[in-house]
């Protein structure tokens, strides 16, 4: 049966509500309780309690079983990932409304009611609401997916995230585990002492990373805005204000490819804290990663076929230590800029000729590298062109004081001391406009507010970045970003026609 004959069928069974005078949508759900919090208080409640102290109230959810027998049915009702039978009985209903049990068998999977009468537990000892009355809240003129699969084609199941919560339980777990990562974020940096602030989102000049931005047009104002690429030069301007430890959970937005673990819109926690330094940060980032993992189940977590450990304290290597490592190069080999270009031919970098040994050195990490390391670590000491915003190592001004924390093989975190020399800033500005006029369009623009803002004062700061798609990622054991965003971004589909009866689109995907 193709879907408009199965909304077909349904629309019937509304007209006959309809005829009962049966509301289909009300406007207000008759509830005592949630189903979960009704599974939690009455777990342990044997039929003998049930029956000497009966327990009277209303629970609504969706459908989402049907087992009939006889006179009698049996349903799944399911609200925020967790399900409570609903017995219905015709006797019992009979006796608080003649045409309830005609009305009941109107029912379908989907739909959402809600249903009162007293709790009890069936033979087989299910804790279950009696249903003595029910309410029609919403009615479903379109299927679930099949019942014992759910949805399984991913493409779908991302692009319709409704019937992919209500169908997948760990999907849903997963998603709700999402929002209390991020709360547990969220208390974590309170605890530390940290204010969060709220920075904005369309800027006049995008900064604060190396990216291609989303432009967009403010009309009245008849000029070019760009959606935010980092909050960061925003942030450091609050601490030259006065503020003390502020963080932010933002939304970034970098018009890019889209990967397992890349979406173009995504979620990080950026935090700056006056008077620290790259070693504050470090126990700040590893004691955040160590409380997620234990908010999530213990300090050792699954993810694919490993497992990662996040006990304190990480292991900490240079990044030049990490290739010659890794890589198994001769040490001195990276100290020397010609062997470096060597190096880099060796695994066909890209653009090696407009790179300076710098830049190729992080090709050369990410290439024999990242995707290594596998438990939970800081890699330091990076050269100075990859990093415009960071304060020189002591006594090497090639390199600057930063670390990139990996785990699982991917950049969790990305740390600074930050530069708070105004004169040194600008210079790396005019570097990087000079890389922009040389056709790197990721370059950053100059932000002369922000490099005015340093010059009236800005003390040693950390600051942080922690990408909290894939934080959530790691804790969930999830392969892909889109799995614990809760709308990723698609390619969109292309509405062919609306019959009246059902929504036909074609994909415009190749």
């Amino acid at each position: 049966m193709q879907e408009n004959a199965y909304r077909q069928v349904r629309i019937e069974k509304l007209e006959k509500l309809k005829a009962m005078g049966i509301e289909a949508w009300p406007a207000k759900a008759t509830r005592t309780h949630g189903i979960a919090q009704v599974v939690t208080d009455f777990a342990d409640h044997t039929h003998e309690q049930l029956d000497a102290q009966p327990v009277q109230l209303s629970v609504m959810g969706r459908i989402l079983a049907i087992r009939e027998m006889g006179k009698s049915v049996f349903m799944h009702l399911s609200e925020n990932g967790q399900k409570l039978q609903a017995y219905f009985r015709k006797n019992d209903l009979d006796e608080h409304d003649i045409q309830a049990w005609e009305a009941a068998k109107l029912l379908d999977l989907g739909d959402f009611i809600s249903v009162t009468g007293p709790l009890m537990r069936t033979k087989t000892g299910e804790l279950s609401v009696r249903v003595q009355t029910f309410q029609f809240l919403s009615k479903a003129l379109l299927p679930l997916p099949e019942k014992w699969h759910g949805l399984q084609d991913k493409e779908l199941r991302y692009r319709q995230r409704y019937l992919d919560l209500a169908t997948n339980p760990e999907v849903f777990a997963t998603l709700q585990m999402r929002s209390r990562i991020v709360a547990g974020v969220r208390k974590y940096m309170e605890g530390q002492g940290f204010l969060e602030v709220e920075t904005p989102m369309l800027q006049p000049i995008p900064g604060g990373a190396t990216a291609r931005p989303f432009v967009t047009h403010h009309n009245a104002l008849d000029m070019p805005l760009y959606m935010r690429i980092a909050p960061e030069l925003y942030l450091k301007r609050l601490i030259v204000g006065g503020f003390d430890k502020v963080f932010e959970i933002n939304r970034n937005f970098r018009n890019e490819g889209i990967s397992q673990r890349h979406n173009p819109e995504f979620t990080m926690m950026e935090s700056y804290s006056a008077g620290d330094d790259l070693r504050d940060v470090m126990r700040l980032t590893e004691h955040l990663f160590e409380d997620a993992a234990i908010l999530c189940g213990g300090v050792e977590r699954p993810y694919g076929e490993q497992a990662i450990s996040y006990a304190t304290p990480f292991r900490r290597l240079t990044l030049k230590d990490a290739i010659a490592e890794y890589a198994q190069i001769e040490r001195a080999r990276l100290e020397d800029p010609a062997e470096i270009v060597k190096l880099a031919r060796e695994i066909h970098a890209e653009d090696i000729d407009k790179k300076c040994p710098g830049i190729l050195l992080g090709d050369l990490f990410e290439h024999h590298v990242e995707k290594q390391l596998i438990q939970p670590t800081f890699i330091t000491d990076y050269p100075v062109e990859l990093s415009p915003l960071t304060k020189n190592l002591p006594g090497n001004p090639a390199f600057v004081d930063r670390f990139e924390l990996f785990v699982g093989g991917m950049e969790l975190a990305n740390a600074y001391s930050e530069l708070n020399d105004p004169i040194v800033q600008m210079e790396r500005f005019q570097a990087q406009l000079a890389e922009r006029e040389a056709g790197n369009d990721e370059a950053m623009l100059l932000d002369l507010d922000f490099v005015n803002s340093l010059e009236h004062g800005f003390p040693p700061t950390g600051g942080l970045g922690i990408g909290i798609d894939r934080l959530v990622m790691l804790m969930t054991n999830s392969t892909s970003i889109r799995d614990v965003i809760l709308f990723p971004l698609m390619r969109p589909l292309k509405q062919v026609e609306y019959s009246g009866d059902a929504v036909e689109t074609n994909s415009q995907e190749d």
